[in-house]
């Protein structure tokens, strides 16, 4: 015979398991019910019973007859009070226990079945005992003459099989209501395990597991970040990557966004006060793309996409163009100049000609020369020789500061650059032709950077919001967004302890001004000095 297998679906489990659990409680409530009930109708038929037989034992006429052994007598009074009363006996006895009435006339003259002594005592009492005319509820209490004395006992009796039919006329009643109950508590548990399986989709217990198994896997493993709210904007859920990319504490699940990430526009993007696709935030030195869902339950779900390397990889490239274009220019200029030498060779002027050779060879390397000379961190020198190029070609001239000195001793050249690259790059778009000065100075462990153009400068009220993520005056390129430079530059100089600000320039333009305390090697310094 096959055993019966436990429902698989989640609502089916539910309705066979709640319906099970309201039957059972409904008859446990019930029994628990009747138990006390029961009890007290025994109390109150043996109360009832006691009642019945103090009001006998008052009784003069009946007393005196006792005492005198008229058995006659008492038996009629003592059926007058039974057929009064509704007691299933009145019997009454004399000193030695022996019955002067009884409902049965042939068990007169003999000994009661219960022990009447306590009565004979002068004491009241209450049973539930077994006799002649089987269980009933007794009150036993002694019969006495007017002068006191005792001449005999009054027991009265109420049969069980009336106190049984008052708990049936009860029993209905409870059975009716536990009744009502279990259909209420049936009928809300078919609605809940209804709503449940449209919930759920009517899936299995062994589905949802899977599920759960699943999702972890796919939430942990793919290399985006992902972070679930709640309505409140509370965490619900972030895998590593989305903990990883945004430095959350193991204990995010459960707070608010503003609570784990300082205020700025990657916690805007992410509580979705700034709306949008795709959106570009930046959290240290890291350059994310956010993108925020709304779920049905009034929450959200965010998706980060680390762009940081992408964004370098951008920039580089983006130097690379303009290097490209540059030299493509060069090339062009040189044909000139080549031309212009053959003119001269072939004019016979070859003075004018060594002359010529001499002035265009130089001035690179007089450029050249004069950043190495004044920058002997080569990463820094690079950079800015590949900008004065690039700034050559645009119509620009790229300065350094005749007091500039920096040594080889940046403690992170890589951030130096960054710092530098994006300051440089942003003076040079606020240029059609022009000047740029930069202006590095050691003083200690602390290094002083100063950007100045010739540009149309940045309105006083613009001064903050240039630093914002995602903010720009710019046009933006189609492979990649505008306005993270600046932040990540205030992002990187803030993370190293420093301080960035913007002013008014000795050109007519911008100058922004830099400060990075312990920047530069102690060691390094001193060997250099």
């Amino acid at each position: 015979m096959r055993r019966p297998h436990w429902p698989r679906r989640v609502f089916a489990q539910l309705l066979l398991s709640q319906t099970v659990v309201t039957v059972g409680v409904t008859a446990v409530t019930a029994g628990l019910f009747l138990a006390p009930v029961s009890r007290e109708l025994d109390r109150d038929a043996m109360q009832r019973a006691l009642s019945i037989a103090q009001a006998t034992a008052t009784d003069e006429v009946l007393a005196r007859a006792a005492a005198a052994h008229d058995s006659v007598s008492v038996q009629h009074n003592a059926e007058q009070i039974r057929l009064a009363t509704g007691a299933s006996f009145v019997v009454v006895t004399d000193l030695d226990g022996i019955r002067l009435s009884h409902t049965d006339p042939a068990k007169i003259g003999f000994r009661v079945s219960t022990d009447p002594e306590p009565a004979l005592r002068g004491e009241s009492v209450t049973a539930i005992q077994e006799g002649t005319l089987g269980r009933t509820a007794r009150g036993k209490v002694p019969l006495r003459l007017a002068d006191g004395r005792i001449v005999g006992e009054v027991s009265v009796g109420i049969s069980d099989d009336s106190i049984r039919r008052r708990l049936l006329s009860m029993v209905a009643g409870i059975l009716l209501c536990a009744g009502a109950g279990l259909a209420a508590g049936t009928v809300a548990t078919l609605v809940l395990a209804r709503r449940l399986k449209r919930r759920t989709h009517n899936i299995a217990i062994a589905d949802i597991s899977a599920l759960l198994v699943e999702r972890e896997a796919m939430l942990h493993g793919i290399r985006e970040g992902m972070v679930a709210l709640d309505r409140r904007g509370r965490i619900r859920l972030a895998n590593d990557e989305a903990v990883r990319l945004l430095a959350l504490p193991e204990d995010c699940a459960g707070r608010a966004i503003d609570e784990v990430l300082p205020p700025g526009r990657l916690a805007e993007v992410l509580t979705g006060r700034i709306e949008g696709t795709d959106l570009p935030a930046v959290r240290d030195d890291r350059v994310l793309v956010v993108n925020r869902m709304a779920t049905a339950d009034d929450g959200a779900v965010v998706t980060l996409r680390d762009r940081t390397e992408l964004e370098s990889l951008v920039r580089e490239l983006d130097t690379t163009r303009s290097l490209t274009e540059a030299l493509r220019a060069q090339d062009h200029e040189h044909a000139n100049r080549m031309h212009t030498l053959l003119g001269l060779l072939e004019l016979g002027r070859h003075e004018q000609a060594a002359e010529f050779i001499s002035e265009q060879s130089g001035s690179h390397a007089a450029v050249a020369a004069g950043i190495a000379e004044q920058v002997q961190d080569p990463h820094v020198a690079a950079l800015l020789a590949g900008k004065a190029a690039v700034a050559a070609e645009r119509g620009v001239r790229l300065a350094i500061d005749p007091g500039s000195h920096l040594p080889d001793a940046a403690v992170d050249p890589r951030a130096l650059v960054t710092v530098l690259g994006n300051l440089v790059d942003n003076a040079l778009d606020a240029l059609t032709g022009g000047t740029v000065e930069v202006t590095l100075r050691a003083s200690g462990a602390t290094l002083l950077i100063e950007v100045s153009d010739s540009g149309p400068g940045i309105p006083p009220e613009l001064r903050e919001r240039i630093f914002e993520e995602g903010w720009t005056s710019k046009d933006a390129p189609s492979h990649r967004p505008r306005g993270l430079g600046l932040a990540m530059v205030r992002r990187l100089v803030e993370r190293a302890g420093g301080r960035i600000t913007v002013e008014d320039g000795p050109l007519g333009g911008a100058r922004f001004s830099v400060e990075l305390p312990e920047a530069l090697h102690p060691a390094a310094l001193v060997e250099a000095s």
